[in-house]
Formats: structure tokens, C-alpha cells, sequence
């Protein structure tokens, strides 16, 4: 669950080890993760979904059932209900060494992240309503890595950094953060329009000469 109130963020990094050593050879479910993480197992979900997207080496095939996961968290805090997944979902099974790859792919993401994180700009998330608004930008970049377009460049990276930027900030506090994940939510919906645009161009391109 999202806490309302200021939750210190433990080192993200030595969370990730944990869970790498205990689940490194074996699959396991969203329920069983769900369950290792403890109190604030739906923010720490979002963002391990995510972190795979944030670096060039990605898990492939996991944009769109990950996507699905992480809107579905953050439309619900942004609602103001609680935490909650379809039984399908909870079923949901990670492949083994899922936590070690999460490490090595974005190490140095998460070295950066736990060295930025700390309260700052608090009048942009000092109340329920502003969080539950950035939750909702959140679910937004859910909604554009579930789309399934992994064989682009950035279509994956740009909204998993809304996801994780944006969650994170919510959690630490950090005003700073927060609009640096709206930043690169603006930035990811300019860079698919423009993909959009180019599509369409070629469409009508292709069929122009095909003679419709």
C-alpha cells in the first residue's frame, strides 16, 4: 500500500538484493511477492515492474501484463481505494533470476534514485489530492509502457521512468522528483505522437502508391 503519511524509503537497492537471494532460482507469484514486501508492496511492486524498462537490457514479452499490473495499483490509489489485483493477476508468475536482472540492468539507475530521493517541494505533495493526482500521471505512463511497441527505441524506457520517478517521489515526498516524472510523462506523450505522425505518414504513403 501507498502510505499517506511520510515513509522513509529503505535502501531500494538492498530490498532488491534480498529478494534476489531468496527467489534466485525459483519462479514466483505477484501474490508471493506481494506478500514479501510487506507494507508498501504496491508502491515497491510498481517500481520492480518498471525498473526492467528503465535500461536499455530488457525482459521481453513483460511490457504489457507489467503495464496492466501498474495501472491498475496506481488507478486505484488515484481513486482513493485500496490496493488490489484480479485473482488472474496475483497468479502472475516472474521468471526465475527476475530479481537479479533487475539489478544488473539498472544498477546504476538505483544508485542514482537512493542517492536523489529526500523531502523537498512539499506543496507538491503535501496533500491526499496531489498524490492521488501524480498516482494518476502514473497510471497514465502505465498505461503507455502496456502498449506494445518493445521493438522501438525509448517506448518501453520513457514511461517505465514516469512509473519509477513518479512513484517514488510520491513516496519520499519529493516535489523534485514528481516533476521530473511529469517531465518525462510530457516528453514520453510528444515522442509517440510524433511516432503516430510518422506512421500515419507511411501509411498514407504506401496506399497512395498502391493506388487507393
Amino acid at each position: 500500500m501507498i502510505s499517506s503519511s511520510p515513509d522513509p524509503l529503505k535502501k531500494f537497492s538492498d530490498e532488491l538484493h534480498a529478494l534476489a537471494a531468496r527467489f534466485d532460482e525459483q519462479t514466483l507469484t505477484l501474490r508471493e511477492l506481494i506478500a514479501a514486501l510487506g507494507a508498501r508492496a504496491s508502491a515497491l511492486l510498481a517500481v520492480i515492474l518498471a525498473l526492467p524498462f528503465c535500461s536499455p537490457i530488457t525482459v521481453p514479452g513483460l511490457s504489457v501484463p507489467f503495464g496492466l499490473v501498474i495501472t491498475v495499483l496506481a488507478v486505484r490509489f488515484a481513486l482513493g481505494l485500496p490496493p488490489w489485483l484480479p485473482a488472474r493477476l496475483l497468479a502472475m508468475k516472474l521468471p526465475p533470476r527476475f530479481f537479479r536482472a533487475v539489478l544488473e540492468g539498472a544498477s546504476k539507475f538505483i544508485g542514482v534514485i537512493e542517492r536523489q530521493l529526500r523531502p523537498r517541494w512539499l506543496w507538491l505533495t503535501q496533500t491526499e489530492a496531489l498524490r492521488r493526482l501524480h498516482m494518476a500521471a502514473v497510471g497514465v505512463g502505465a498505461l503507455l509502457l502496456l502498449l506494445p511497441l518493445g521493438g522501438i527505441p525509448f517506448t518501453n524506457t520513457l514511461p517505465a521512468l514516469v512509473v519509477v520517478i513518479g512513484t517514488l517521489g510520491v513516496l519520499e515526498r519529493d516535489g523534485v522528483a514528481v516533476a521530473t516524472a511529469y517531465g518525462f510523462l510530457i516528453l514520453t506523450i510528444v515522442y509517440f505522437a510524433v511516432f503516430a505522425g510518422v506512421v500515419v505518414e507511411l501509411t498514407q504513403r504506401v496506399l497512395h502508391g498502391l493506388g487507393f
